[in-house]
């Protein structure tokens, strides 16, 4: 599911609300999606980067985050 709106989400640890999000990485929020009936979003698009959220536990919901150029600049 494709949401152009911030839906909190949390791990065992953080609540992500959209201003620590922009804050954490540094640029500002365009989408999110969701894979079935998950809780946290799998991708989520900013201005500058597709960030892949990865989650580092099977035993507690631990997260992270993975950027990538959305235009990046071959020379």
């Amino acid at each position: 599911m494709m949401l152009c709106e911030w839906k909190n989400f949390s791990s065992d640890t953080e609540l992500y609300t959209l201003e620590a999000f922009e804050e954490l990485i540094g640029d500002e929020f365009e989408s999110m999606m969701f894979k079935d009936d998950e809780n946290i979003p799998a991708f989520i698009w900013t201005v500058n980067f597709v960030i892949i959220v990865k989650r580092c536990s099977k035993m507690y919901t631990d997260i992270s985050f993975e950027r990538i150029p959305r235009n990046p600049v071959c020379e």
